[in-house]
């Protein structure tokens, strides 16, 4: 039987970008971009995206009722979180004093203004990884990524580190503990290489 591989939708935003760069990547896989808690449960791999503010999405993410079977995923099976979906795994985010699932040990914090950069930060950006991780496969160290936010996760722990960047300060833009990865950046967003690392993803067995 193919893989299936769930994007949760819990309303925040269009995801068809993240579903079409993951049919690419793992064609015989079956990709859906689901609000179903039983398909979550049920899928082998699972995406946790989100755009916008932070507060906005809690709130949205708290009425879709899925926070159990997100919780579940993220314990039992390959899980990769994009965005505001990796801000929302942490304990708090600056952004509103808005609660997060408390997934992992940590803070969302703004990103520091400083002349000549503005905020949100958009665009290209390097990411400079900060150990081996099956997901940088074939990914150079200093590979720029699309990004496109205000807010950086910074981890309680430094080991959940995977990744820096600089703007122009030093942020965690990757994180990753046992079955979760998750990026600041949108690798569906991010070209070639952004495809790389989403077909690491679709090939992960952590």
């Amino acid at each position: 039987m193919n893989q299936r591989i769930s994007i949760v939708d819990y309303g925040s935003g269009n995801l068809r970008s993240v579903r079409n760069a993951l049919a690419n990547v793992a064609p015989r896989a079956r990709v859906t971009v689901t609000s179903d808690a039983a398909e979550i449960g049920a899928a082998d791999r699972v995406v946790f995206p989100g755009q916008g503010a932070m507060p906005d999405c809690m709130r949205k993410f708290e009425e879709s009722g899925l926070g159990v079977a997100v919780a579940d995923a993220a314990r039992t099976k390959p899980f990769l979180g994009l965005c505001i979906g990796q801000q929302m795994l942490f304990e708090c985010s600056d952004e509103g004093d808005t609660p997060g699932l408390g997934l992992l040990p940590g803070r969302v914090r703004a990103l520091p203004r400083a002349e000549g950069f503005k905020i949100p930060h958009m665009g290209w950006n390097e990411v400079w990884q900060l150990g081996d991780h099956a997901l940088w496969k074939g990914i150079a160290d200093g590979t720029r990524f699309y990004f496109v936010h205000s807010f950086y996760c910074d981890p309680a722990e430094p080991a959940l580190a995977a990744a820096s960047t600089r703007y122009p300060d030093a942020f965690t833009s990757a994180i990753a503990r046992d079955n979760i990865f998750a990026t600041q950046f949108h690798p569906e967003k991010s070209g070639g290489t952004g495809l790389t690392l989403l077909s690491n993803f679709a090939n992960w067995n952590p």
